[in-house]
């Protein structure tokens, strides 16, 4: 990406290809700052030191990258509740749609060093049933959709449970603040007729 790029107006969100780019970007930018606004926070003076150390670099990159698939989980539901009244009768292709794009975000990536092949194909497998589990229950104000995920976040966070076990409302209220954030810009950017139609479509010709 150019220098130039970061002072461009994100563009607009029309088909399911702008879409993915989206739900990648939200999802990684969830992942990383409230992991990395935690630790800095949470070290104070000392996490210019702290984040010099090898060892809590990589803590850091595992908690990211085991965060990921749940930001992917908690985006893609706020983006089916915009889409699901635009499914024109089709919810179920349109929701299957929605996995399946999700599916093909989380494979661009390979597999992380961190990580592990083994434990980022239960991730996969995890987030997979996440994302079917959205279309049995009535859509959700974006700031509670995070409400299933708070704990698990906050978990991953490389800071010991002793000194962090006074902390979980603070991250669950970033995430509630995140995902707000996240629908208020979906819906400033998004052509949802078009989009919605271009997810239908895509699970149409991929069948």
């Amino acid at each position: 990406m150019g220098f130039l790029n970061f002072f461009r107006k994100p563009g607009p969100i029309r088909n399911a290809e702008a879409l993915a780019d989206f739900i990648d970007e939200q999802s990684a930018f969830v992942a990383q700052k409230g992991i990395y606004e935690y630790a800095r926070a949470r070290a104070g003076h000392y996490a210019k030191v702290l984040f010099k150390e090898p060892e809590f670099q990589a803590a850091c990159d595992a908690a990211r990258w085991r965060a990921y698939p749940l930001g992917l989980a908690m985006v893609a539901e706020v983006v089916e509740g915009v889409l699901r009244p635009l499914a024109a009768g089709e919810e179920h292709r349109q929701r299957q749609a929605l996995v399946s794009l999700v599916l093909a975000i989380f494979d661009r990536y390979p597999v992380p060093a961190a990580i592990g092949e083994r434990a980022w194909q239960e991730l996969r497998t995890e987030l997979e049933h996440r994302l079917k589990l959205v279309g049995f229950h009535p859509t959700k104000w974006a700031k509670d959709v995070p409400e299933q995920f708070a704990e698990s976040y906050f978990n991953l966070m490389p800071i010991h449970e002793k000194l962090r076990s006074r902390d979980f409302q603070t991250t669950r209220s970033y995430l509630r603040v995140t995902m707000t954030n996240v629908h208020d810009e979906l819906t400033k950017r998004l052509d949802a007729p078009a989009t919605a139609e271009s997810l239908r479509a895509g699970a149409v010709a991929a069948n």
